[in-house]
């Protein structure tokens, strides 16, 4: 069989969960007899069935099972979470042969789910598109393998190169804009496919932002925000209670019903660590800093990120803010000039 052809099919069906199934990765499965898909699945939320006992569920002939090939993006789980394991459903349903995409990094699964199959005597094949699976839950494996959140860092800048104007205490509390109405409306997607969204304190000060996913249908991310010395006005509205919001500070507060106020040292050379250890108590596994320039450039200059997704609107600024500065991308996929509606988009992924 294609096994290559089934595993592209569990790679279209897993990202159907992008943004829902946090802090559990994207998964698909497909069942194949004869040739042909008998049944597919996918992992829709966390705290659901995951995708192999979906895929089981739809084989309309649960005979067949006996005779057919299941595919999977990830390792099954070999473990009791919120649902029992997937290897065990596979064996209970003697399904024979199993053909995976890559090993799960976690360390109650990592190879155990394969080792409880072959001791079954099933036939395994791990590593098809593997690659291709590792990228698509690139969120899932950093935070498996590096102890950190995914980190997409994201900015728009002038055709200049300006990321705001210089502000003073009468300027109003509101973003000056630089993208346009479709740019908005893409960021406020890719909000709801992270795990959280940070600012620094300028930025938080200066614009009064929501942070939220106002302009798509799907769930808020939580906030975060740097606030060194607890400068950032209570009416505002990322203190609002209304989302989960941690505030990173030097100052102890007490913490409310959504808001989480965090210690932590500011010192440049250890903050960024420090930074993300936080995070990795509050379990984000992946996140997306909007600014401003100084909180952008101190994960860049410590190497802290693993995308940059840069905007650049159809506006000259003459002065004010420059833009943060990735001075080496010998390490970085570029990815150029992708055009909403005026605005260019470039992408820049390190390589791994």
């Amino acid at each position: 069989m294609n096994h290559e052809k089934y595993m592209r099919r569990c790679l279209e069906l897993a990202q159907n969960g992008l943004g829902t199934t946090s802090p559990n990765p994207m998964v698909g499965a497909v069942i194949v007899y004869n040739d042909k898909i008998i049944g597919e699945g996918w992992h829709r939320k966390a705290g659901e069935p995951h995708a192999e006992p979906n895929a089981i569920k739809s084989v309309k002939n649960p005979e067949l099972l006996k005779k057919s090939t299941i595919y999977v993006s990830l390792e099954p789980c070999s473990h009791y979470g919120k649902t029992p394991p997937c290897t065990d459903l596979i064996l209970e349903k003697e399904i024979p042969n199993i053909v995976i995409g890559i090993i799960d990094p976690f360390a109650k699964v990592c190879g155990n789910g394969i080792n409880k199959l072959k001791q079954h005597g099933r036939n395994v094949i791990v590593g098809v598109l593997e690659d291709d699976c590792n990228n698509q839950n690139k969120r899932f494996f950093t935070f498996h393998r590096k102890n950190r959140p995914y980190v997409i860092l994201k900015w728009a800048q002038t055709i200049d190169g300006f990321i705001d104007k210089i502000r003073n205490e009468n300027s109003a509390k509101e973003p000056n804009w630089i993208s346009n109405k479709y740019s908005k409306q893409l960021v406020h997607k890719w909000r709801s496919e992270e795990d959280a969204i940070m600012v620094g304190t300028n930025t938080a000060i200066n614009d009064n932002p929501k942070l939220d996913t106002r302009l798509w249908k799907g769930k808020n991310p939580t906030r975060v925000v740097l606030d060194r010395t607890l400068r950032i006005p209570e009416n505002y509205t990322l203190l609002d209670d209304s989302i989960k919001t941690i505030v990173i500070t030097e100052k102890e507060k007490q913490n409310t019903t959504n808001i989480f106020y965090e210690k932590t040292e500011f010192n440049k050379d250890i903050f960024a660590n420090n930074l993300m250890q936080i995070l990795v108590k509050h379990n984000i596994q992946s996140i997306i800093i909007e600014g401003g320039k100084q909180t952008l450039q101190w994960l860049i200059d410590a190497d802290v990120w693993d995308e940059a997704r840069i905007f650049e609107g159809q506006k000259y600024f003459g002065n004010g803010i420059k833009a943060p500065e990735i001075t080496s991308t010998n390490n970085s996929v570029i990815q150029e000039n992708i055009f909403l509606n005026g605005d260019k988009l470039k992408t820049l992924t390190k390589k791994s």
